[in-house]
């Protein structure tokens, strides 16, 4: 093959090649466009069809009658504690307290919860599975962590200088008029600040959510494996009327 033959071969030869190599794709630009969807859009009937079985069985779950409340509970019902967050505090220590028990031969020494999570008035009337989504929307569940005694100081202080009632069941502060501290008792007895305490929260605020940092000190942690919502509704269904008030869990003394 002479010389004129050799680079005719090997032009053909790199030309197939670069035919056959992948080409890889650029991308130009990205478009986007909002859709609102609201109820002025047609269902389809095939769709409508196929999902209402599940809609109409959700909502008779989710509207089944557990317990009646005589009257309105609200979270801005009291000062500095309030029917919700008593209610919702004592149902997790209710719920939770044999859970723990069962598991670790020990027991829930009290509860605090977060003001926030509390996210809806429960109506007068009858209280549904609904009654607890709309109260406990989130999917945190219940968590107990044992903090020692210089924790849990911190956290009474935090609570006393808190502009809003956080849940708390099975502890009680005492304050005298200027909002000083006078006195802690935990399940009926003193506060030692020379043990430690098994204290029933979730696992959100476990991480330092709404600023409770204090919660990072734990010395150990266990998973209660319940969500908060599902305590609310294993208790109504054994309830048959809710009548939380507010009391001298936490008070200011004039």
């Amino acid at each position: 093959m002479n010389l004129k033959n050799k680079h005719f071969v090997i032009i053909v030869t790199c030309v197939i090649f670069l035919a056959c190599k992948e080409s890889i794709p650029k991308l130009g630009n990205i478009e986007g466009q909002r859709i609102q969807i609201n109820y002025s859009a047609t269902p389809k009937d095939s769709v409508e069809i196929y999902i209402s079985p599940y809609r109409n069985r959700i909502n008779e779950v989710l509207d089944s009658v557990l317990a009646f409340a005589p009257k309105a509970i609200s979270k801005t019902e009291g000062t500095l504690n309030t029917t919700a967050g008593n209610l919702m505090a004592d149902i997790v220590m209710h719920e939770v307290d044999p859970v723990f028990k069962a598991r670790t031969g020990k027991n829930v020494d009290f509860v605090l919860l977060n003001f926030g999570s509390i996210r809806s008035v429960i109506s007068a009337g009858n209280i549904t599975e609904r009654t607890a989504f709309e109260v406990m929307p989130f999917e945190n569940s219940v968590v107990i962590a044992e903090l020692d005694g210089k924790t849990v100081r911190a956290m009474v202080s935090f609570l006393i200088k808190s502009t809003v009632a956080h849940p708390i069941s099975g502890i009680q502060i005492i304050l005298d008029k200027n909002k000083s501290l006078q006195e802690v008792n935990i399940q009926g007895k003193p506060f030692d600040e020379n043990r430690t305490y098994y204290v029933a929260t979730s696992d959100y605020l476990v991480t330092g959510g709404d600023k409770m940092d204090f919660f990072k000190d734990y010395i150990s942690l266990t998973d209660s494996d319940y969500l908060i919502r599902n305590t609310l509704i294993d208790y109504f269904k054994k309830m048959d009327t809710i009548t939380p008030f507010e009391d001298d869990r936490f008070i200011k003394i004039d």
